[in-house]
């Protein structure tokens, strides 16, 4: 096996996978598709598979037996069949009921494991799971994370990480050759969940209309908030600007970052989110919170200008103008996002390292 070149090696890898397309899962088709393209045989096991029967998806305690059954045995069995296990993991609930078992059930197979740990919200779970999260990770053999914030989290709890960035692919994300016309277009692309806490950016789009009456804002995710935040925005007046596109597949997702003049991202907790990455790429400024990645997003040499949502009123005319001349968070070319390649070299290093002298 070369560095770059996987032929032989089959892989295990778990996590979720579209549908529906959230950043993780994207991630996780993509790390699919790229190791395939380098050779090597990949078993993926979905983490969130469909329910059955569907009715069960309305029963929490009863869905998460009904899930992690036929999970369990779907692990057995890939580990049957790998050299190694890549798990996809993520905090709380995602990680002792999906990660931690596909730890497990690899060492009781002899199957390696290389996990690759997402999330914001990990400082949070480690200060109260860090023990457990210590006692699986001495089970594996790699512990890889997307970015430099991550890799100081665990760093604090005594668990070394390497970092492999998100994978973007520069042919689909691309600048759109127009200059700016026309009313503003606002975006935000993130779950419609509380975490991501979009009624501040409706707020704050609600703020840009008393400077921009001709605004429009689209909403492209879906998630359990979209009732609540359809209602917020009857009660705001604002039905006839807001528009709810539901998730949207990659090149669908792509033309959007393309058409918007900026982008909102109201989240309360983030690491290295897709959505950020992939407007910048497709030439698409960007508002984001002040979250504790900013030091470590400052010294990648990525260069938007930092506010948080709740200070739009403030800025509103400032970052208007700002979009028009492209100056905002800065042009894609200024940019540096790790090609395919680097990726593909950056994933293979932990596998080459356990597989040494492998025929």
């Amino acid at each position: 096996m070369t560095s770059h070149g996987l032929s032989g090696l089959r892989i295990g890898l778990i996590g979720p996978m579209p549908p529906p397309s959230g950043g993780m899962a994207n991630q996780t088709r993509q790390l699919a598709e790229l190791l395939a393209a380098a050779g090597a045989t990949v078993t993926s096991v979905q983490v969130n598979a469909p329910y059955w029967p569907s009715w069960v998806a309305r029963l929490p305690l009863l869905r998460s037996v009904v899930r992690l059954c036929p999970y369990l045995a779907a692990l057995w069995r890939a580990a049957g069949q790998v050299d190694i296990f890549h798990i996809m993991a993520n905090s709380g609930w995602s990680w002792h009921l999906f990660a931690a078992p596909a730890v497990w059930v690899a060492r009781s197979r002899g199957v390696a494991v290389v996990v690759n740990y997402r999330g914001g919200e990990a400082a949070e779970f480690l200060e109260s799971a860090g023990a457990w999260v210590r006692f699986t990770m001495r089970q594996t053999h790699a512990l890889v994370v997307p970015s430099g914030f991550l890799q100081g989290v665990f760093a604090r709890f005594g668990m070394p990480a390497g970092i492999v960035p998100n994978i973007i692919d520069l042919s689909r994300f691309r600048p759109r050759d127009l200059a700016l016309a026309g009313a503003p277009h606002l975006l935000v692309a993130r779950n419609l969940e509380p975490l991501y806490d979009n009624l501040t950016a409706i707020r704050a789009f609600q703020t840009v209309r008393a400077s921009f009456p001709q605004a429009r804002l689209t909403i492209a995710g879906s998630g359990p908030d979209e009732p609540r935040l359809r209602q917020a925005v009857q009660d705001m007046g604002l039905a006839d600007v807001v528009q709810f596109s539901g998730r949207l597949e990659r090149d669908a997702m792509a033309e959007l970052y393309r058409s918007a003049d900026l982008m909102l991202n109201p989240s309360l907790a983030d690491n290295m989110p897709n959505s950020v990455l992939e407007a910048g790429l497709a030439g698409c400024p960007w508002l984001v919170p002040m979250w504790a990645a900013f030091h470590t997003w400052r010294s990648m040499g990525l260069p938007p200008r930092w506010f948080h949502l709740r200070t739009l009123r403030r800025w509103r005319k400032r970052a208007w103008r700002c979009c028009q001349t492209r100056r905002f968070g800065s042009n894609a070319q200024r940019l540096e996002f790790k090609r395919h390649s680097a990726i593909l070299g950056l994933v293979s290093s932990p596998y080459s390292q356990q597989f040494i002298g492998r025929p």
